[in-house]
């Protein structure tokens, strides 16, 4: 006789090895798509309850390509695990597994639907094209050059040179490519673009887009999620995430060096990025950086001016905390992400999407990709640079993981302080919807 779907969803051994798969699959989902350990962990735990399986039954070990799920009473215990094949970052399937588990908890979705749905997810089309997205990176990049004071031509200059970029590392992927060797491709096409056209003198800031065209590579996501799974004792798909976004950014620095050394420019590391008007000209800049990210993230669009907003608090208030107050960029960056983050608190109720989705792409601007960059051009040429270059290359690196640092810290002010009281509320609303979904329900 078949199981009913009450019977289903209130016996948690029943069906439990398609249970199992089926969290797994959301797992899967959320860490193939730019969420951290964390995250990963509660839409493991709030799926688990959906299907009627207690808290303390649960028990999940999660790594950056690999995610194991054990569940166990007195007498059995079962345990499966998953591989995570790709890593991408898609704010849009985040938040749509989010809705997606709160809506099956609260009509009581039977497991066959909710495969259906989670099917279909993976299947949707990109929200943006292939050429929207690289318009995104071209002015993502772009309003970064911006942020470092460059003029109109340059603006110019760095989106063309970014969008070949983007292109050439689309090719790279499409036919196979080692990701790492496609992102130097990409860095090498990018930089070696801009240094051409570098050439022309159509700009008063030639060097610029040679320093920002390039930024759409910077593993921004990555580098929170890592410093975030350091913050929440997943220390190691932490360090796994760091060393990834170590050979992202050494494999762009190679990508680059090669493009230089090609076009005959010898260091990027001393230009100035001493930015414009910080209160009229920075804010325009951070909306579009910000919003040519969103596109690259997949944002969904009923979001992307809250996202454009957000980078352009951000930036201001950095701006004032460093050129008002007289803060270190790092203090600044922290105190910026941190109301941001505050800020998200709220946000999600009023916009009800996961506070990853306003919160990462709206810091992604004060990523310190510059600096890495600067970093790691420099040790490339360790043999050809003097003891003083040596030492503000080291400084460039400290400051950037600091900031780094302080944004990963300052998004995640929220579940630092208040953890468990966001905690209870979620549960005490789990319970409230698993309560009532099958009162005066028939059979």
């Amino acid at each position: 006789m078949a199981e009913t779907k009450e019977h289903v969803l209130t016996h948690p051994f029943s069906q439990i090895i398609y249970k199992m798969h089926l969290i797994l699959l959301v797992a899967r989902t959320m860490m193939e798509n730019g969420a951290d350990s964390d995250r990963t962990s509660q839409y493991i735990m709030r799926t688990a309850a959906y299907m009627g399986i207690p808290a303390e039954n649960v028990s999940c070990h999660i790594a950056y390509t690999t995610i194991m799920l054990n569940i166990k009473d007195e007498e059995r215990t079962y345990t499966r695990f998953s591989k995570c094949r790709t890593h991408r970052v898609n704010m849009l399937v985040l938040s749509a597994v989010s809705r997606m588990i709160w809506r099956a908890m609260r009509d009581a979705w039977s497991l066959e639907r909710f495969e259906s749905e989670m099917e279909k997810l993976d299947e949707r089309k990109a929200p943006y094209s292939g050429l929207l997205t690289a318009l995104g990176a071209s002015f993502a990049c772009a309003g970064s050059c911006a942020l470092f004071g460059c003029d109109l031509a340059a603006f110019f200059i760095t989106a063309l040179s970014a969008f070949i970029g983007f292109y050439a590392r689309r090719f790279c992927n499409e036919h196979g490519f080692n990701v790492y060797a496609g992102i130097a491709i990409a860095a090498f096409a990018a930089t070696l673009a801009a240094v051409l056209l570098q050439g022309l003198d159509l700009s008063a800031t030639p060097m610029l887009p040679i320093v920002a065209c390039t930024l759409f590579i910077v593993p921004g996501v990555p580098l929170i999620n890592a410093a975030n799974d350091l913050l929440n004792h997943f220390i190691t798909s932490g360090m796994t995430r760091a060393f990834d976004t170590l050979l992202i950014v050494c494999s762009t620095a190679f990508g680059m060096a090669i493009a230089l050394r090609l076009g005959h420019v010898s260091s990027f590391t001393t230009v100035s990025l001493s930015p414009g008007e910080i209160y009229l000209y920075h804010p325009l800049a951070a909306a579009i950086a910000a919003g040519g990210f969103s596109l690259i993230f997949s944002v969904p669009r009923r979001l992307l001016w809250v996202v454009s907003t957000g980078g352009i608090i951000t930036i201001l208030l950095r701006n004032i905390c460093m050129f008002e107050l007289g803060m270190s960029q790092a203090a600044g960056t922290f105190l910026a992400s941190a109301f941001v983050g505050v800020l998200a608190l709220f946000a999600i109720h009023w916009f009800h999407t996961p506070n990853i989705v306003l919160t990462i792409p709206s810091a992604i601007p004060l990523i310190p990709g510059v600096l890495l960059y600067r970093f790691f051009f420099t040790l490339l040429n360790i043999n050809e640079v003097s003891t003083p270059l040596l030492l503000a290359a080291l400084r460039n690196g400290v400051e950037a993981a600091t900031i780094i640092a302080g944004i990963a810290i300052g998004v995640a002010i929220p579940s630092i302080f208040w953890s468990r009281q966001i905690q209870r509320n979620k549960i005490a609303q789990e319970k409230k919807l698993l309560a009532s979904r099958f009162v005066d329900q028939e059979d």
